[in-house]
This record gives structure tokens, C-alpha cells and sequence, in this order.
């Protein structure tokens, strides 16, 4: 066991945000902590990593532990270089190696053989240093660096690159790269997959899978935890609780837990509705009255159940159109982007299409230049060459992943009321407590608040802006778990047209039909999710070495094989994509409206049984004909859902 944490708790003022926290974490365990935003995750790292203190519990490690913690955006301050920095961490190996340079001079030195003590005192030294070297690793010490400066997207860099001139997502990149290199018993990370990009997160995943210590990783990244986790710890209602598995096993367990425990209190409460109805019946007759006595006392001490809370409170939203477009939506063709005073353009010959109701992804490396393009298809950004034109009745909304729309002197209300004066305030504050601003939330400042109270903001506005044309940069960067769910549903809703950027490899396989991929060069078109794109890419790879290996060349200098797609062939697949996501958002509505019946005409049958209604015929008979009507409707949804599934 490398950590315990024994009933830690934490207050800010009177606002509880832990309570009576327990876990341990054993050797090479890769252990996932989850919770919506503001749930105690980056407070509950500071505490194990000693930032701040709890106010009572404890935290016991072994005292040859050694604990590495990266703070959420915690770049590093530096006034080394690249490599200077990078070498610091294998400081030991670094004055070894230079004891063992010194070590070759003297033994090299004719003047030392003629005292035969001090040559082998000199000779075993260096035995003893080498030994030692070779055992710590100092003879991989250059490549584990190349290694991980290339993996964390510093292969092209310049080594020699002082820190002080970096961004701040390339400095919280390389803070990552330095803590790999540390190698701690314990990795502690608050939310890593920030500012990566889809490669760069591919490798952290592998890279981490094969990390001999133990990790526990706060991550709001699906995808991620579930190549990755072991195990899930979820920070709810101020308490923690341990699921063995992934991301998508804990979702399981949870959810199995709560009809489990939801039967429980459900059984037991018709047996204590028995029990009052056998005491109300017996307590007044003289025969029955010890047993009614009875059943009583049992009543009073049974262990009454509490009912289950299920999921914490949910943003709820869905994006309308006011009317729809042409079939047309976007052309664009050989479109470049250069700033000022740069040698080549960031982009060239970007050619892409969009038509009525498709989503497409844009995905790229980063500094690949995509939202530099976005910003030019909204007419922020001018084009060095090529052309782009948007087809009729198209009302764009743009989603800024820096929020740079928002005014940070407003409150949250007069943000969104003085984007839409027209709206009455009763209309904004319903909205806004549909996405969990409500009460004096309302009157927070917008500079105050956090990276996804703004994110819920900006897609506020959004919403009630009604475009029928999406375009949305990084939309679920800041957002929970909870809140991703909550968007993807009310996109895949959505019926108007989707273009997007994102790194989320989870929200990309659910929600893209189609992705454009930004080189350099151009882009590539792959039809599908990210999964089908990786896909093509290894069919394609194998493709050119299969190519490669009959022309007698290397793989890697072997021509692209072409892959002849006829232009009918294309459409034709892409339509069929296009349809069956239309089949699959009918079924979810006609099987949300199949539940809405059966539950409302349960409802009108539970009434029927009611005494109050066994006199009053007439109430019967309406009763009787509302379940009538009802039965119809969902006989007529249960034929089209069988249509569409047959």
C-alpha cells in the first residue's frame, strides 16, 4: 500500500466540501477521480500532496514514498532552456557522470600508476560509480528525455528554446513532460488532458499504461479513463465511493446500484404501507389489538430505509432553429491562412463542403491552424488566398472556446439579458436555471467565475440565439462529465448543421458523421467517427507497406497509395450515414414517447383503483376513455418504432 486516507474532511468557512474521505491506493494502481466541477477533486490532491491541510482525518504514506503532483495548469517557470530543464531532473546521474569523466582523467594519468593504493582506490571508485550509474538508469537518461519531449509534442523543437518564450499550454506540457521523467511512486494529476492534442493524448496513454508507479488522475476525459483507469473514485454529495473498473464499468455499477437500492427502499415501503394498514384496521378491536401492539413495536424499530438520491441536479437544454437552410451550407476551396510577417502560411488549399443537417469534426494537431479557420468562415480572420461561401437562410452561432465573446464586468443575467433585450427576465432566469444558474447565481460576475460556469453561459446565449448553423471551438473543454453528456444529447437533437473542433476523442466517436483532418498540406476527408478515421488510417498504412514491400522501397519512402473513391460511391455513403442517424434519433424520440405513455396510462390505472373513485361513474368513464386514447397513441408509436426497427 503506497496511501491511506483515513475519514479526511475539508471546510470553507461553513460550506462543507469533504467529508470523511477514505481510500487507499496500492502499487501500480491507476486510479481515476471524477465528480462534477466544484465537487472537492483538486482539493482532495492538495491535501494528499500537502498544499493545504485538512481539517481532520488523516493521510499515511511510507516514508520512502515519493509523491509527484502537477496542479491543473501548473506550467513551469523556468529561466533554463528545454533540455537545461529536462536535465535537471537526473541531477544525481548527471554529477555521477561527470565524477566518472574526472575518474577516466586520473586513471589515465601515468603519475598515478606509481602509487599502486590510490590507482586501485581509484579503479574500485570507479567500479562502484559506474555500477551504480548503469543500475539508476544514467545510460538511458538522454533517450527517456528525446523520448518524452517527442511524445509531449517537443520533437520538432529546438532543445536549446529558453522556457520564458513558451505559451502557457506549451509550458503546463512540458511541466507534465518533467514530472514522466520524475518518476514518482505516486503520480498525482489534475486534469493533464488539457491543452493536448489528439497524438499527444494517444501517447499519454500509452505511456502512462506502462508506468511502474501508481496513478491517480483527475480527468473529465471518457475516453482517457478508459483505456486508462483501474479504478474509479467518485467525489459525490461531499463523500467519496470506490467502483473497480473504467469509466464506462463505474457508469454500469452506478447505475446498477441505484435500481438495487431504489427496489429496497421501494419494497420495504409497501411492507411498512402493509404494516400501517393491519395497525389502522387491529388497533381498536379487542381480539386483534396485542398483535396490531405488535406489529407496532416492530414498525418502530425497523431500520427504515433512506430513498436512493440518484444523479446530482443536470443542466437541461436543447438547440431550436427557426428555419431551415438550403440543402447547400458551406463550400470553401484552396483556402490559406498567413499572419503578418510569417515566412508560410499556416494552412493551405483547405477544401471542404457542408451540406443541411451533416456534423462534421475538424481535428489537427495542434497549431494545425483550426480555429484560426473557423474564425475566418465567420469573417474574423482574413484569408490569404482561396474562397469560401456560405448557401441561403444560414444563421450562424459560434461557440469561442476562450469565451472572448463574454463581458466579464456583467453579472451572469445582464450577460445573457443584454444579448436578448427582447426577452422578458422572468424567461432569461428560467433559461439560466436550466443550466444551473439559479437564486443569487444569477449576480455572479462573469470574471469571477470558473472556466465551466463560463462555458454554461456561452451556451446559454447559444441556445436562445436559435441559428440554424453550429459552429463550436473545443465546446466541452471545461465541462463535466455530467455537462458533456448533457450537451452531446442536445446536439445529436440538434437539427440544423454542425461543424466542430475538439480533442475529445469520446465526444468525436458519438457525435461526428464525417472529419476533416488539417495538415499542412491540405486535409483529409474520412467518413465516420474518430474511431472509424483511425481505422482507415492503419488499412491505408498497411496499404502503403504492402505497396512498399512489392516495389522493393521502404514504407516510409514509399508513394501514398491512392484510394480511388468514385464520387456516387461517396455520397452514397455518406447518405447512408446521414440516415441511419436520422433512424436512430427517431427511435430515442419514439422510445421516450412509448415510456411518456406507458407511464402516463400506469398513472390513469393506479387512479381507477383509488375508493374515492369506485362511486363516481362519471369519473370512471372519463378516466376510462383518457387510458382509451392513450392505448391508441401508443399503439400507433409502437408501429412506426417497429417500422424502424424492422
Amino acid at each position: 500500500m503506497l496511501l491511506q486516507v483515513s475519514d479526511l474532511s475539508k471546510s470553507y468557512g461553513v460550506t462543507p466540501i469533504l467529508s470523511r474521505i477514505t481510500f487507499q491506493i496500492l502499487e501500480r494502481e491507476r486510479v481515476g477521480l471524477v465528480g462534477v466541477n466544484g465537487a472537492g477533486k483538486s482539493t482532495l490532491l492538495q491535501m494528499i500532496a500537502g498544499e493545504i491541510s485538512p481539517d481532520s482525518g488523516t493521510i499515511y504514506k511510507a516514508k520512502e514514498t515519493k509523491i509527484g503532483y502537477l496542479a491543473q495548469n501548473s506550467g513551469l517557470n523556468s529561466d533554463r532552456t528545454i533540455i537545461e530543464e529536462m536535465r535537471e531532473v537526473f541531477r544525481p546521474l548527471i554529477d555521477a557522470e561527470q565524477e566518472l569523466r574526472q575518474l577516466e582523467v586520473a586513471i589515465a594519468d601515468p603519475a598515478l600508476l606509481s602509487d599502486e593504493k590510490r590507482y586501485e582506490d581509484t579503479l574500485a571508485r570507479y567500479a562502484e560509480r559506474s555500477e551504480w550509474f548503469r543500475s539508476q538508469g544514467g545510460f538511458e537518461m538522454d533517450t527517456r528525455i528525446k523520448s518524452v519531449l517527442h511524445g509531449m509534442g517537443f520533437g520538432d523543437f529546438d532543445h536549446a528554446t529558453p522556457i520564458s518564450t513558451l505559451s502557457g499550454g506549451q509550458r503546463t506540457r512540458l511541466a507534465l513532460a518533467r514530472m514522466l521523467l520524475q518518476a514518482p511512486d505516486l503520480l498525482m494529476l489534475d486534469e493533464p488532458t488539457n491543452h493536448l492534442d489528439i497524438e499527444t493524448l494517444t501517447w499519454l496513454e500509452s505511456y502512462l499504461r506502462g508506468y511502474s508507479g501508481s496513478i491517480l488522475i483527475v480527468s473529465h476525459d471518457r475516453y482517457f479513463l478508459d483505456a486508462l483507469a483501474t479504478s474509479i473514485i467518485e467525489i459525490e454529495r461531499h463523500a467519496a465511493k470506490r467502483y473497480t473498473g473504467n469509466y464506462s464499468r463505474y457508469i454500469d455499477l452506478k447505475a446498477a446500484e441505484y435500481e438495487s437500492q431504489l427496489k429496497q427502499y421501494e419494497k420495504q415501503q409497501d411492507e411498512i404501507a402493509k404494516m400501517e394498514q393491519f395497525i389502522q384496521r387491529n388497533i381498536v378491536r379487542a381480539s386483534t389489538t396485542k398483535r396490531a401492539q405488535s406489529r407496532r413495536k416492530a414498525l418502530d424499530k425497523l431500520d427504515r430505509l433512506d430513498k436512493p438520491l440518484g444523479d446530482l441536479k443536470k443542466a437541461h437544454f436543447s438547440f431550436e432553429i427557426e428555419r431551415q437552410t438550403g440543402k447547400d451550407v458551406l463550400q470553401t476551396e484552396s483556402m490559406s491562412v498567413a499572419f503578418e510577417g510569417s515566412p508560410k502560411p499556416l494552412f493551405k488549399d483547405i477544401s471542404f463542403r457542408l451540406e443541411r443537417g451533416e456534423t462534421v469534426a475538424l481535428v489537427g494537431p495542434n497549431g494545425i491552424g483550426k480555429s484560426t479557420l473557423l474564425k475566418a468562415l465567420i469573417g474574423r480572420q482574413p484569408l490569404a488566398d482561396g474562397t469560401y461561401r456560405w448557401g441561403t437562410h444560414v444563421k450562424i452561432g459560434f461557440y469561442d472556446q476562450e469565451q472572448a465573446t463574454l463581458n466579464g464586468s456583467n453579472t451572469v443575467l445582464e450577460e445573457v439579458w443584454s444579448a436578448f433585450p427582447g426577452l422578458e427576465e422572468a424567461r432569461i432566469r428560467t433559461v439560466l436555471g436550466n443550466f444551473l444558474f439559479s437564486g443569487d447565481d444569477v449576480q455572479k460576475i462573469v470574471s469571477s467565475l470558473s472556466g465551466g460556469e463560463k462555458a454554461r453561459v456561452a451556451l446559454t446565449k447559444l441556445m436562445l440565439d436559435k441559428a440554424n448553423v453550429l459552429i463550436l471551438d473545443e465546446p466541452t473543454n471545461h465541462l463535466d462529465l455530467f455537462s458533456k453528456e448533457v450537451l452531446e444529447s442536445a446536439l445529436l437533437d440538434y437539427d440544423g448543421t454542425l461543424l466542430f473542433i475538439s480533442h475529445d476523442r469520446y465526444f468525436l466517436n458519438r457525435m461526428a458523421e464525417r472529419i476533416v483532418e488539417l495538415t499542412p498540406d491540405g486535409c483529409q476527408h474520412f467518413l465516420g467517427n474518430y474511431d472509424d478515421m483511425i481505422e482507415k488510417k492503419q488499412e491505408l498504412a498497411e496499404l502503403a507497406a504492402q505497396a512498399a514491400e512489392m516495389a522493393g522501397t521502404k514504407p516510409g519512402k514509399a508513394a501514398a497509395v491512392p484510394v480511388e473513391t468514385a464520387s456516387s460511391s461517396y455520397e452514397a455513403d455518406k447518405q447512408a450515414k446521414r440516415d441511419e442517424r436520422n433512424r436512430q434519433r427517431k427511435l430515442e424520440q419514439l422510445e421516450a414517447e412509448i415510456a411518456e405513455l406507458e407511464e402516463a396510462i400506469g398513472a390513469l390505472e393506479t387512479e381507477l383503483t383509488d375508493p374515492d373513485v369506485f362511486n363516481d361513474y362519471v369519473r370512471i368513464q372519463s378516466i376510462q376513455s383518457a387510458i382509451d386514447a392513450k392505448r391508441a397513441a401508443l399503439a400507433a408509436v409502437y408501429e412506426q418504432w417497429e417500422t424502424l426497427v424492422g
